[in-house]
């Protein structure tokens, strides 16, 4: 049993195969939390973790009961304005203006298993993974509001999944202000907060900072998860580092406006709150009516931050991802993007198909441009029909050519935005997000169809139905290149506006849902320029993301080494582009670029009809390594061994393990050249220490334990490049580790 109930004192105690979750009822009726962390004995009761002392000029719950104390109590999801004066995990607003709500324990239930919420990307047990639900039933006799405060444990994972229901049972109206997913309150405040923001073209680098008193967060107000700011967050003990010492993990599985929000109060405990962002968000609930909370995950290790994100990475393949596409070979692709921006015809097109197939690429992606008379950014979004200019036979027939080569073939959408110069905004200009009377704000020359209504959904889910059955389509990049301004929902009422963020992602889960249903075959790439929305919920749906736009390798080492510690390699789109390159100008050698791409998704993203004949010779080598280790590449145990982040940011290392450590790849890249650098050495990890290796084929046979402990010996490239009359700079080296007796 992975949920221990002890019904005579309230304590619950919900167990993995190394952690302990541990909470009871309090003498208030509310929930207190008492432990997170290593496995411990299952015990009726904990009395030394639930001890108190009265303190000084601390409001108490009652006269009678001086000792209890709100704001000095662990809370296991804390109410507002009854002595904890600490940010609480919800608020509730009467008719009458008041706050104040008191959620009490009614009963519990455990239900075998995860089944999915309705309406919201979550996750689930379809294996009988032994997975089980605690549902905690609270209800506030006053108002007839009820609370379920949802527990799933998956065990072999070590991940915890929370979320919060409220469901109105009373004759009034209230106001949902605050609504968070999920809260956590810790002991003392020895940690680090782990963090993974940026911007455009940067998205994902890793900043780590002690904490401190008051608050800490990171968020999202654009509607989206953003490249700003990603929603993962860690909590490590201030000496962990990526092998050793306590890390815990969150996340959540929505993809608009969050808050994760870390707070250390005066006497030095920490509590974390996640979920939607309150200061974009209200929710009317009326009498009958519930709201749900999206999920959160949860999870603890002891091993490091690669025990975290090893774990992590197992529990999305296997209770969260589609399941056609969680552990199945991603192809690799050649998109036309960069070959031909919106310039070709298709007679270009079929000449970039035919160099694909020559050099074993499987999936020819067409982007942006295919549609209305989309010649530039500032036309045709929403006209989802092929450009006869460009091609006059129609995109099924080009789909016919390309599928003829046996090649697969995708294509490029951005569902969510429509161009004022369209027909679409002709026949519905009152689709766009505005506010009536205000100036509208551009970006990229586009804006944004209301997703809350549902007209809108059901004309994007016929018009790109249509083109998925016309053209046959094997794979979709779903791409969103602007965050809503002017924020107005013209079918919702007054009182109701502060839902039309969380009701836009609604309606983009539902049309992702209603795709992916209808049409299971096709793997969607989510993209919102770039890593815009890398985040669980459109995971969910879209099994991998595009990690950025930047495709430069020296930024793509921060970008994706950022990216790993929460989220496996098979969730990251990385191509191969032209240099210089588009987004930095630096020139990077061709081996180097694909080195850091090999580890994701793999693709190229340039025009390979004009490549020489020693670029088509190393790409064909390429891509066929890349075939022959693709598992391991993209499914393999990922191991992080020297960070981009650490020190002079210069060199970065990782590894990938198959399950039964019978095989490795390992990859290291190093910037800049040094003058004359000490003698390197790469320690490889996640080895059988008595099992004999070969490295890159050699003759000599190496013993795990030697290679993680004592390292293995890197070469110096100088007097390579010197004689071949190349740069020294940003070179890579990989090595291919093979068990043999």
């Amino acid at each position: 049993m992975a949920i221990t109930a002890e019904e005579k004192t309230g304590t619950f105690h919900l167990q993995t195969d190394n952690t302990s979750y541990i909470f009871q009822v309090m003498e208030n009726g509310e929930l207190g939390q008492l432990y997170y962390g290593s496995k411990i004995h299952v015990r009726p009761q904990y009395v030394n973790l639930s001890v108190r002392e009265q303190r000084n000029a601390t409001t108490a719950w009652k006269l009678e009961r001086p000792d209890f104390q709100p704001d000095v109590l662990k809370q296991e999801y804390a109410s507002f304005g009854k002595g904890d004066f600490r940010y609480p995990a919800y608020k509730l607003i009467a008719e009458n203006g008041s706050r104040i709500s008191e959620f009490v324990y009614k009963r519990y239930e455990i239900v075998e298993g995860k089944t999915r919420i309705a309406g919201l990307p979550s996750a689930f047990d379809d294996t009988k993974d032994d997975a089980q639900t605690l549902i905690i039933h609270m209800e506030d006799v006053f108002s007839g509001l009820e609370l379920e405060l949802s527990y799933s444990i998956f065990p072999h994972q070590d991940v915890l999944v929370r979320s919060a229901l409220f469901n109105n049972c009373g004759s009034k109206e209230f106001t949902l202000a605050d609504a968070f997913s999920a809260q956590l309150d810790l002991p003392d405040c020895k940690y680090d907060l782990l963090h993974f923001s940026g911007s455009w073209a940067r998205e994902r680098h890793l900043h780590r900072a002690h904490l401190r008193p008051g608050i800490q967060s990171i968020g999202s107000m654009r509607t989206a998860s953003s490249a700003q700011h990603n929603p993962f967050i860690m909590l490590a003990r201030s000496g962990a580092d990526e092998d050793t010492g306590e890390v815990f993990g969150f996340n959540l599985i929505y993809s608009g406006n969050f808050l994760d929000q870390v707070e250390v109060d005066q006497f030095e405990t920490t509590r974390i709150l996640l979920g939607i962002n309150p200061a974009e968000f209200s929710w009317r609930l009326l009498p009958g009516q519930s709201f749900q909370t999206p999920e959160c995950i949860f999870s603890y290790t002891a091993a490091g931050m690669n025990g975290l994100s090893q774990q992590l990475a197992r529990f999305y393949r296997e209770h969260l991802l589609p399941a056609r596409f969680a552990e199945t070979e991603r192809p690799v692709l050649i998109n036309n993007w960069e070959a031909t921006y919106f310039d070709f015809d298709e007679k270009k097109l079929l000449s970039i198909a035919e160099k694909a197939k020559e050099l074993g690429i499987e999936l020819f992606v067409l982007d942006d441009g295919w549609f209305g008379c989309r010649n530039d950014d500032t036309t045709s979004l929403g006209d989802w029909f092929a450009d006869t200019d460009k091609l006059p036979l129609g995109l099924d027939h080009l789909a016919k050519q390309i599928h003829a080569m046996q090649l697969k073939f995708g294509l490029w959408f951005e569902p969510e935005m429509i161009s004022l110069d369209s027909r679409l905004y002709d026949r519905h200009p009152e689709w766009v997000i505005h506010v009536p009377g205000r100036a509208m704000s551009p970006g990229r020359n586009q804006f944004v169809l209301d997703f809350t209504r549902q007209e809108v959904v059901d004309y994007l889910f016929e018009a790109m139905g249509r083109i998925i059955e016309d053209a046959h389509l094997d794979y979709i990049k779903w791409d969103m290149n602007r965050h809503i301004t002017e924020m107005f929902g013209a079918c919702l009422a007054p009182e109701q506006q502060m839902e039309m963020p969380h009701r836009y992602i609604l309606g983009v889960y539902q049309l992702y849902e209603r795709l992916t249903s209808s049409y299971p075959h096709v793997l969607f790439e989510s993209c919102a320029s770039g890593g815009g929305r890398f985040d669980l919920g459109m995971m969910y749906y879209a099994p991998q993301a595009w990690a950025s736009d930047n495709t430069d390798a020296a930024e793509r080492m921060l970008i994706q080494f950022g990216t790993s510690y929460g989220y496996p390699q098979s969730m990251m789109g990385a191509h191969v582009s032209a240099v210089p390159n588009g987004q930095t100008g630096r020139v990077t050698p061709l081996e180097t670029r694909t080195a850091v791409a090999f580890f994701g998704a793999f693709g190229y993203e340039l025009d390979i009809t004009a490549l020489s004949a020693e670029e088509t010779f190393k790409i064909k080598d390429q891509i066929k390594f890349y075939k022959k280790y693709r598992s391991l590449f993209q499914f393999g145990t990922l191991y992080r061994i020297e960070s981009p982040f650490d020190d002079e940011q210069n060199v970065m290392s990782w590894q990938v393990v198959s399950n039964d450590k019978k095989h490795a790849v390992a990859c290291r890249c190093q910037i800049l050249n040094r003058a004359n650098p000490p003698y390197t050495r790469i320690y490889f990890k996640g080895l059988t220490a008595d099992q004999k290796y070969t490295v890159n084929d050699s003759a000599e046979k190496f013993y795990g334990d030697e290679l993680m402990n004592a390292g293995f010996f890197v070469q110096q490239l100088m007097d390579a490049c010197r004689h071949a009359g190349v740069s020294a700079d940003f070179q890579e080296a990989l090595f291919v580790l093979k068990a043999v007796e």
